[in-house]
């Protein structure tokens, strides 16, 4: 059975969405959940399914202790899932294209330190942009610059508040994903 290891640090709506798809097709498991935030709601959902939580902090991220917690599990594909830290090259070094994230909006537009969540939505609607979409791409050293996997389109024109577009691009990441996971690991 091929592995997954999650790092998430929100609400976990996309950890939730890979747990379940991986749960209904089972050539693949989620083997534990990374986090910086102890409090952050993506620590529930795991712990509800049984899966095991590591809490890394940034400081155990920055001085390369996560490495070794992160090979215990032995994973086939590492996926941030709305991980807001900066991630460590120590792990990309030691899981060459097998890291991937999910960025809301159309790479490269909107990518870069500080464009996560609702600060992407807000400069789509202050930019009047018509479309946005997600954005599924292997993790480098920098910002969202790692090479495109898949992406998808969502007209927005019609949004008047960054909710609106944040909850038309969730869909998405929702519905996309995972597919685009379970195609890797094929």
């Amino acid at each position: 059975m091929k592995k997954l290891v999650l790092f998430a640090s929100g609400a976990g709506s996309n950890a939730d969405a890979i747990i379940r798809y991986f749960k209904e097709n089972a050539f693949a498991e989620v083997a534990a959940v990374f986090t910086n935030k102890p409090e952050a709601g993506v620590v529930q959902k795991a712990r509800g399914y049984g899966i095991p939580v590591v809490i890394a902090t940034k400081s155990d991220l920055e001085n390369g202790n996560v490495l070794a917690h992160v090979n215990q599990f032995k994973p086939d594909l590492i996926v941030l899932a709305g991980f807001l830290l900066k991630f460590p090259t120590d792990i990309i070094n030691a899981y060459p294209n097998k890291v991937i994230n999910i960025h809301p909006a159309l790479l490269p537009k909107y990518g870069g330190k500080g464009m996560y969540g609702i600060n992407v939505h807000r400069a789509i609607l202050e930019n009047r942009d018509i479309e946005t979409g997600i954005s599924i791409h292997y993790v480098n050293e920098h910002y969202d610059e790692g090479g495109i996997i898949f992406q998808e389109r969502v007209g927005v024109s019609d949004c008047d508040s960054p909710e609106q577009i944040a909850a038309r691009v969730q869909k998405l990441e929702h519905e996309h994903f995972p597919l685009i996971i379970a195609q890797l690991l094929k």
